[in-house]
């Protein structure tokens, strides 16, 4: 097959993969590898190391560090107030503690030498924003594991590959005849270039995008390009020191004051889920099953050890006396999937120790394959049941962030209160805060624009977005920002004067304001109106002798207002021009109706 037509077929089949994922609510990672092994080691339809040659692994290496960066610029300081020490302790003596078990286990009953099976257990420390992220999203845990895990899955990741390297050079050290000294040297350097380094391009990019010395169009192919050099530089410097380099780089830029990275941050997130699926299916692609057949029933007996003794002996030890409840460390100690890096660092090592022509180097990869893919199904599989079981899980249905606290806000919020959707109004206005806090409702007072939201306001359990500000504007403003964590067919804002022009330079592009809440004619005066009078909000249910068409026969539209309708799988439909909703049996619908006597 040629090499171009490979590549595209690369792309072709991630895209597929993560589409695939995204359709049936699992980690992409699933379909990646299943692809990899496929086209690879199945098929033969891919010869990865022909294909790449030598730039095989600087690809992976690269990839790697760019999946690193866009992880850590999601990470603000202040989010470790909760968690931190928590976290502190997972990523120090806990990441020790899981390591030595799975060395000994390794040592036991693989029968690797001790020196081999360290370096196992280094790199299994890690857990990974690409599967961890995934997963959050489907187990939609309480907002303090969400944090604890994001945390450790970021930062783990260059602080595992550290710890790799150490064992590593110890390795090499026992070959070689090098002293432990020199190994010491070398970790020592390794952490200080690698701080060094992260601190320098991080502070020397930040400075450059606050004071806007770099136009908005190249900001993205700046932020590729200081990351690239600054891990090429790193490594070059010091070997490994690269991953460490680029993750204090993202933090020292996402904390920075007056250094804003959201379109880097968005663009980021884009270009990781491309490396994501070539890495995972590329590595997929070179394992070998007659290596992998030598572990036997070994490999499964090391997942079940990593899986029911060495992380939850680490997270029980490193959130002693901590703030999380029995049922949330018990939530942490179940989720700690493997991911890419665990896979690139193991390839790596594996070939350089084969070089070194160490014994039973070759099955390294494919033990790390089994803990990755072991890992990922046990616990996609498990983990959002055992959240609900334990009763730290956000609920089935998304709730909704709502854009001002007025009477209409009030009025529809209680609505998907009465439902069982989670909602959270946002005003400047403390009299409407102050209302809504009345009614019972969950608020946060402040621009929900502003940076202090950005780092306080809990959007955990929210799904969309509902503009219902009577100001056109802030809707549109806020649909904009909030569309990209959301998703644009989740935003919805309401109708305005402007949307009723005819001519098009006078209409907001609904790219900016997401789905028009209701019929085009209905505007925030007409839901004020009722909502400020007598009013009350009806629950309809739908049965085989009471249909949607009763139903409008029975509602005078100047008098009653259908806000949204609730299928039997408890999915929420808002009613919009663009959608003609037509709700079935067995759906209730939720009216604003003036009361009449």
């Amino acid at each position: 097959m040629p090499d171009l037509l490979i590549l595209g077929l690369i792309g072709l089949l991630g895209f597929c993969c993560q589409w695939l994922a995204w359709r049936v609510n699992l980690p992409a990672i699933l379909f990646l590898l299943l692809t990899g092994v496929l086209i690879g080691p199945t098929f033969h339809l891919v010869d990865v190391d022909a294909l790449f040659g030598d730039l095989l692994f600087p690809f992976i290496s690269l990839s790697v560090a760019i999946i690193l960066f866009e992880g850590s610029l999601t990470l603000k300081l202040q989010e470790l107030k909760d968690v931190g020490k928590s976290v502190r302790n997972m990523i120090s003596y806990g990441a020790l503690i899981n390591a030595t078990v799975t060395t000994v286990a390794t040592h036991y009953i693989i029968g690797l030498s001790w020196s081999l099976s360290a370096l196992f257990g280094a790199i299994m420390v890690v857990t990974g924003p690409t599967v961890i992220m995934p997963m959050l999203r489907s187990v939609k845990p309480s907002a303090n594991v969400a944090k604890a895990l994001r945390w450790e899955g970021i930062v783990i990741d260059p602080l595992g590959a550290l710890l790799a390297v150490l064992v590593f050079e110890w390795i090499v050290a026992q070959q070689t005849s090098a002293s432990i000294a020199h190994v010491f040297i070398v970790f020592s350097q390794t952490i200080l270039i690698g701080i060094a380094m992260g601190i320098s391009a991080g502070h020397c990019f930040g400075l450059l995008l606050r004071n806007h010395l770099i136009p908005d169009y190249l900001q993205n192919y700046a932020a590729i390009a200081f990351v690239g050099a600054a891990f090429a530089l790193s490594n070059t410097l010091m070997h490994e020191s690269g991953l460490l380099t680029v993750t204090i780089m993202g933090i020292w830029l996402s904390n920075m004051k007056d250094v804003h990275i959201r379109d880097i941050l968005n663009f980021k997130e884009t270009l990781t889920i491309i490396f994501v699926s070539a890495l995972f299916i590329i590595l997929a692609a070179r394992i070998n099953f007659e290596t992998l057949a030598q572990l036997g029933w070994g490999a499964v007996l090391i997942l079940l050890v990593m899986q029911f003794i060495a992380r939850p002996l680490k997270v029980f030890i490193s959130t002693m006396g901590s703030s999380f409840s029995l049922p949330e460390r018990t939530l942490l100690a179940w989720i700690g999937p493997r991911g890419i890096i665990a896979a690139a660092v193991s390839a790596a090592f594996a070939l350089r120790l084969e070089e070194l022509q160490l014994q039973n180097a070759e099955l390294l990869v494919p033990l790390a394959f089994s803990v990755i893919i072991g890992t990922v199904v046990i616990q996609s599989a498990t983990a959002r049941p055992l959240a609900r079981h334990l009763k730290v899980s956000e609920p089935d249905t998304e709730g909704y962030l709502i854009i001002g606290a007025n009477t209409v806000a009030i009025t529809i919020a209680t609505a998907l209160n009465n439902a069982g959707v989670k909602t959270l109004l946002c005003d400047t206005q403390w009299e409407n805060i102050s209302d809504a806090r009345m009614n019972g409702l969950t608020t946060y007072y402040g621009n929900p624009l502003s940076e202090h939201a950005e780092l306080y306001m809990d959007t955990s359990g929210l799904g969309g977005m509902l503009g219902l500000s009577p100001y056109h504007s802030q809707n549109i403003a806020a649909a904009l920002r909030f569309k990209e964590d959301f998703g644009i067919r989740n935003i919805y804002t309401l109708a305005s004067a402007e949307d009723e022009k005819s001519n098009a330079k006078h209409r907001a592009s609904g790219f900016y304001k997401g789905q028009v809440l209701f019929a085009q004619n209905i505007r925030y005066r007409d839901l004020s109106r009722i909502s400020r009078g007598e009013h009350q909000i009806k629950t309809t249910q739908l049965t085989e002798n009471y249909q949607f068409s009763d139903w409008q026969e029975n509602h005078n539209p100047e008098l009653s207002i259908l806000l949204f309708a609730i299928d039997d799988q408890n999915n929420i439909h808002f009613v919009t021009p663009e959608t003609n909703l037509t709700p079935q049996q067995g759906w209730r619908l939720f009216t604003l109706k003036v009361k009449t006597t």
